[in-house]
């Protein structure tokens, strides 16, 4: 049995369907729909109920999904394997990062290791989602959490309060809060989606929700929001930037803890070890946080 053919299946179990199944190979969506055709004649059963909301396992798909997951894991753990013995400063690193790091932060960094590791590559993914680093859709992610997951290993960059922050248009227009007392009466910028999670949010929810003006699922579009004037927002001090300004610490923010983490199997390649030490000293060096 071809491998490729059971990493497209696994592929459409996880997404739903050939499109995201093409998205995450990388390859065109006749490829997915061919392969898949050619596994389903070689197993002599269909794996898959086509509908128009997407592709669902049948019973024969769902007693192979469990299979084919353990298989996988087996190939992960020989690429890694096979990869941690790489010696060479050259080829492909993929790193993931946030959108605020992704924006502000690593640019001018990995144009500064071009510059030294030319034949080193690196791969930019902007998400905050966490991503599968068994099977290297990444090889570095750089992840503001207090716990890191345990079978990574890495870095603490730096730890980072939260801050009160507003622009100029509002800070124009309003008498501007000293404290956390001062909060009341004030527009605030909230969280929807995976920042319900974070206290900032959860804690404004409870104390002023009739208060905020709008909400949003990403750290750097408040900032903006705020900059436009829309309301106060509450950010990790690594947002800080040149049109907002800061009015003092939000304590129930807690605080912000960058990681950069890798998996233990991959620590001694030496293109992603290079790119790991170069990392950690410009977060260090850098003012900013």
């Amino acid at each position: 049995m071809d491998w490729n053919s059971l990493k497209i299946f696994l592929a459409i179990a996880e997404g739903g369907s050939l499109a995201a199944a093409a998205k995450k190979l990388g390859v065109n969506h006749s490829t997915v729909f061919r392969r898949l055709n050619s596994l389903e004649q070689e197993l002599g059963g269909r794996l898959f109920e086509r509908f128009a909301h997407g592709y669902e396992l049948t019973t024969t798909g769902e007693g192979i999904l469990a299979l084919a997951q353990n298989i996988s894991v087996e190939f992960d753990d020989l690429e890694r394997l096979v990869i941690g013995k790489d010696v060479e400063p050259s080829g492909v690193v993929k790193i993931t990062a946030p959108n605020n790091i992704a924006y502000r932060f690593l640019p001018q960094y990995i144009a500064e290791f071009n510059e030294l590791y030319p034949e080193i590559r690196v791969e930019l993914l902007v998400s905050n989602q966490e991503f599968n680093m068994n099977n290297r859709q990444a090889d570095i992610a750089v992840r503001a959490t207090p716990n890191p997951p345990e079978h990574l290993i890495g870095r603490l960059l730096g730890i980072a309060k939260w801050g009160v922050y507003c622009g100029a248009t509002y800070s124009n227009k309003f008498s501007l809060p000293t404290a956390i007392e001062e909060l009341v009466g004030h527009k605030l910028i909230g969280g929807n989606g995976g920042m319900t999670d974070l206290s900032a949010f959860s804690w404004l929810e409870k104390k002023f929700p009739g208060q905020i003006q709008v909400r949003c699922d990403d750290l750097v579009s408040m900032s903006y929001f705020a900059e436009a004037g829309l309301g106060l927002a509450f950010l990790p001090d690594d947002q800080q930037r040149a049109n907002i300004q800061r009015l003092f610490t939000f304590v129930p923010g807690e605080v912000s803890k960058l990681w950069l983490l890798i998996h233990p199997d991959l620590r001694k390649v030496e293109r992603i070890k290079l790119v790991m030490q170069f990392l950690v000293m410009k977060f260090k060096e850098d003012e900013r946080l």
